[in-house]
Formats: structure tokens, sequence, C-alpha cells
């Protein structure tokens, strides 16, 4: 592509780009409206150098999962949850498992706070913090074996780095997926939907179902935790 050509190009996807930047929640100082943006435009160059049309994808939705994983690896670099917001929800998982041994069945959240004398405040403040880790990796939030990751997104690679073994686990991993997620509950699917395949902001979808925005927050980190539970339940049975 020529050098005119592709400056055209990327002025023709900019739209896209700040489209990307508007659905991520980025609570980073570091980094305004401006710099996600020219971090963006570097995701749109890296695809227009690695597409290829003959995979049958649509360009733009390409492009949107390399913006938005150029814009989140940056980010990731400087961005950290504070170690005791991690410690807490390291607790938390820690808790559930043990209950689980205990009990023989899947904890609620209500025995998990007990044992560890969590107030609601408390549970509230590890939603927060999962839904943040969701921006930052989200495979690190719902991933139940360390060996073999799920992802949220249909997740576009780079086909040439998949052996056909990789792709085929991948298709496996996104079936227990869907089926883990028609699991939940029809609003927690509604909030799925609207952020990872509308890519709404929290703005619109709080909107959208008339709460706040940390309403939403709230909503998206609980439904992870519990869309994690589904999968582990699911892979132990398998």
């Amino acid at each position: 592509m020529q050098v005119e050509d592709r400056n055209q190009t990327i002025m023709q996807y900019m739209p896209l780009v700040h489209k990307v930047v508007h659905s991520i929640n980025v609570k980073n100082r570091d980094y305004d409206h401006e710099d996600m943006v020219n971090i963006g435009v570097i995701g749109l160059m890296d695809a227009l150098n690695r597409y290829d049309e003959t995979q049958k994808v649509p360009f733009e939705n390409y492009a949107y999962i390399r913006i938005k994983g150029a814009i989140i690896d940056e980010v990731r670099k400087t961005s950290r949850v504070p170690r005791s917001r991690m410690s807490k929800l390291n607790a938390y998982y820690k808790a559930k498992e043990e209950l689980e041994v205990e009990l023989k069945r899947t904890p609620t959240e209500k025995e998990i706070c007990s044992k560890l004398g969590l107030t609601k405040k408390d549970l509230e403040g590890i939603h927060d913090t999962v839904h943040h880790l969701a921006y930052v990796s989200l495979d690190e939030v719902i991933n139940v074996d360390s060996d073999n990751e799920v992802t949220m997104m249909d997740a576009i690679d780079d086909q040439d780095s998949l052996s056909m073994d990789e792709s085929i686990l991948k298709k496996e991993q996104s079936g227990y997926l869907s089926k883990a997620i028609t699991k939940l509950a029809e609003r927690e699917q509604q909030i799925l939907q609207l952020i990872y395949v509308e890519r709404l902001s929290m703005k619109e979808i709080s909107y959208i179902f008339d709460i706040s925005i940390p309403r939403v927050s709230q909503i998206h980190g609980k439904t992870l935790l519990k869309l994690r539970t589904i999968l582990e339940s699911d892979y132990a049975n398998d």
C-alpha cells in the first residue's frame, strides 16, 4: 500500500479508533483521550499490516480487536490494581475454594463473605476490582486453567501463529464460554452483550438500564465472578 493510500485509509478509520477509545474505561490518569487515540492509531496501523482478506473477516472487526489490544497492552504497563485490593480478591477466591471442599458444592457470596467477615461494601469493592481488571486482562479474571485460557470476545488471532491443535482447542474453549453465558440471568447476559459485542460505554449502559455507572460496574464485576464459577464447574464435570 502506497504511503498516500495508507494515510487516507488511516483517516478513513479514525472514527473507529475514537469509538474504541470511548468504549474503554481507563482509570489511569497517565493517559488522556488524545494519548489513547495515538496508541489506537498504532493498533490500526498494525491491523493494516497484519490483515489477511482471505480469512473472510471484515476489516473493521479485525481492526477493532487490534486497536483495543494496543491500548490495553500500553495501559497495562503502567496501570496496576492496588495490592490491598488484589489481596482481598485473592482471599475471596481462596475462601471460595475452601468452602467448596467443605460444603461439597459451590458456596454463595453470602457464605464467602461470612467466612471472611466481609461487609456489603467490601463485596462491592471486590466486584469493582474484577470490573477494573477486566479492562486490563479479562483472561486473568475468568481463566479457570492456567494452561487453557478462555476469552470473552471472539478474538481474532494471527492465524499463522495457531497450529491445528491450538485452533481446535480455541473452538472448544469458545464452546465452554458460550454455554456458560447462557446460564447467567437475562440482565447479566444483556450487560455482557452490550459491553463485549455492542461495545457500549458504561455511561450508555447505565442509561439503558436506568441505573448508575458504579452500579453497572458492580453488576459487571459480579457477573464475571459468577461466570468464572460456572466455567469452573463445567470444566470439572467434563
